[in-house]
This record gives structure tokens, sequence and C-alpha cells, in this order.
């Protein structure tokens, strides 16, 4: 029996990518690191939140790859010649990515008390109705 998959149904033509977009977002692993939120402030507007104490401006990093915003992290290890007696503050790397939707952009991106906000904007397309000639041959 053949697996019929999403975009390769006879009525969804085009939606190969869509499809390619899910599989890989479905791949991103499930790490907890760092937590973060996602709220929606309009209706074409999203702010994300990451919980970032401890990083600097210039321990992160923010990127679009190929419809997909990834947020990396890297401190410097200043732990030479400290001795901990309970170390429980998180200072690993990370990388987190958000897949985004055709036309959503990065409007900008802040770092407020430990907190990385990433303002996300929806630019609303321009309704297009077309009309398509018919060729006689």
């Amino acid at each position: 029996m053949t697996k019929l998959s999403f975009g390769s149904h006879p009525y969804l033509l085009g939606f190969d990518q869509l499809e390619r977009l899910v599989e890989r977002t479905a791949k991103t692993g499930s790490d907890s690191y760092p937590p973060y939120n996602i709220e929606q402030s309009a209706p074409d507007v999203f702010r994300i939140t990451l919980a970032v104490a401890g990083f600097a401006d210039a321990d992160l990093a923010i990127s679009m790859e190929d419809r997909a915003l990834v947020i990396r992290g890297r401190q410097e290890d200043e732990g030479e010649g400290r001795v901990f007696l309970h170390r429980g503050i998180a200072a690993r790397a990370f990388q987190r990515s958000f897949v985004l939707a055709e036309g959503v952009e990065v409007a900008g991106a802040a770092l407020e008390n430990g907190l990385l906000h990433i303002e996300l904007k929806r630019a609303q397309p321009e309704p297009v109705v077309r009309s398509i000639p018919i060729r006689r041959e």
C-alpha cells in the first residue's frame, strides 16, 4: 500500500514545501532551555520572549536561515579560579529555532532584565483577483 503524503494529495498542488516545513519543525529538539513565551499582541504582531539571564548582548546572536528564526547563545566561561559549592545557574550554550510563516518578518529585538524580546510582524498581502485569459488554439 502506498503512503499518501500531505504534499502529494491531488487537491493540494504546490504544497510540498509546507510538508517539508512540517517535517523540519517536527525534527527540532524538545530541549526546554532556555524557556520561552510566545505572545500575540495584535492580529498580526507576535513577540517571542526567551529567558536568557546572565547573557549579554555580545553573547547572543539572532539570524534568519531559510524561513527559520535562529537564536544562539554562548557565554565565555569565567569560572576559572572560582570555586562553586553549588552551581545551579545554567550558563550553557543554546540554539533555539522558530519556523516563521511566509510574510512574517522580524521587526526588532531587545534585551531587558534578562529577557530577550523578539518582535515579529506579519505583512498583510494585497488581495489579488486576476482574470486568466483563455487562448484559442
